[in-house]
């Protein structure tokens, strides 16, 4: 260990992203981006906020798009909360608004980002295990906690939790917050945004990363009644008070308002999604069903981590988990229907 670390930064394991190569002719399907650009309308409010208006902050508030944000989901713009990333917001929610006594809970197998979390803010959590199918099961979330935390659709596995469950979740446990994370839901699920005006200790958190083609530009939010937002703006304001740049703002608005096209690409990657699992299917895959802009799947017949190197060696690149219970698995983004149709050639090759 270095000896200029402190001790914090000893016990940390941090948290590893999918891997972002750079090899001609690589298909990549394995970090869950978006297969189809940026609405135009994003691209030239970019190019339009790209002027010498650089030289000065951007507004610390965000002012435009929570505005966007507020009207695209319906709720009052004090109800939005802005970040530089829904992974920013999401560590400003461990420290705002999970750190309490008693332990966070959240699945066994999800976002890995949450125990890095939790080691860096000092954390006390335990993972309540999904179900035999993979599945998140409110009713063993009935223990004493300090807060409740999980995707929806949940991450790795793609599976949907209806609405009615997250309600009755937040009805067990009302002196709890619960953080709905729900960076795929534009792929198939019912947000539980329309829960936030009833029950006050529920966040949801959502990002342009998925469903609007922004990865890149790293733009995040969280909704909630204004008592929980102004926990987050505490936060920030204690760490970074310009979160969001002019380019950002500017983009994220765009993006936010531009609704036919953000109809037309999500719709567009459910369509290749149900496609792709079809051929799955047909090659002797087990696909868990999935609400998200990705599939997780396992072949009875082949090891998962020999199909992730032999689709590598290929150009084809997807994800795998060293993980207990998953470790047969292959997380595949769904990509346009030509990279899928590649992904799916390189398998029959490999399968033979």
């Amino acid at each position: 260990m270095n000896r200029y670390w402190s001790r914090v930064t000893q016990q940390l394991t941090p948290y590893v992203p999918g891997e972002q190569p750079q090899i001609d002719g690589l298909i990549k399907l394995n970090t869950n981006e978006n297969p189809y650009p940026p609405s135009p309308r994003v691209l030239e409010a970019i190019r339009d906020a790209a002027g010498e208006a650089l030289r000065r902050y951007p507004d610390p508030e965000a002012t435009s798009f929570k505005a966007a944000v507020a009207s695209f989901h319906g709720v009052p713009a004090d109800h939005v909360f802005a970040g530089n990333s829904s992974d920013e917001v999401l560590a400003h929610v461990f420290v705002g608004l999970l750190k309490h006594d008693l332990p966070l809970l959240f699945p066994d197998i999800t976002y890995s980002f949450y125990p890095v979390y939790c080691g860096l803010y000092g954390i006390e959590y335990c993972t309540v295990p999904l179900t035999a199918d993979l599945s998140i099961r409110v009713q063993d979330y009935g223990i004493p906690n300090g807060g409740i935390i999980f995707p929806n659709p949940n991450a790795p596995t793609g599976r949907l939790l209806p609405l009615d469950d997250i309600e009755a979740l937040l009805k067990a446990h009302p002196d709890s917050p619960v953080v709905i994370d729900e960076a795929y839901i534009d792929f198939g699920g019912t947000s539980a945004v329309s829960l936030v005006r009833t029950y006050p200790n529920l966040l949801v958190v959502q990002t342009l990363s998925k469903s609007r083609s922004l990865a890149g530009l790293r733009v995040g939010y969280a909704i909630g009644q204004p008592h929980l937002i102004e926990g987050l703006e505490r936060v920030k304001g204690s760490f970074n008070s310009y979160p969001l740049d002019r380019l950002a703002i500017a983009g994220a608005t765009a993006a936010m308002e531009d609704v036919a096209y953000f109809e037309q690409t999500r719709r567009a990657i459910m369509a290749s999604r149900t496609r792709l699992a079809e051929q799955l299917a047909q090659l002797g895959f087990e696909v868990l069903p999935s609400a998200a802009n990705f599939v997780f799947a396992r072949h009875p017949a082949h090891d998962g981590a020999a199909l992730f190197r032999g689709l590598r060696e290929r150009k084809v690149l997807v994800r795998h988990f060293k993980q207990p219970r998953i470790d047969q698995y292959l997380r595949i983004t769904i990509g346009t229907d030509a990279e899928c149709d590649a992904l799916v050639a390189a398998l029959r090759e490999i399968l033979g």
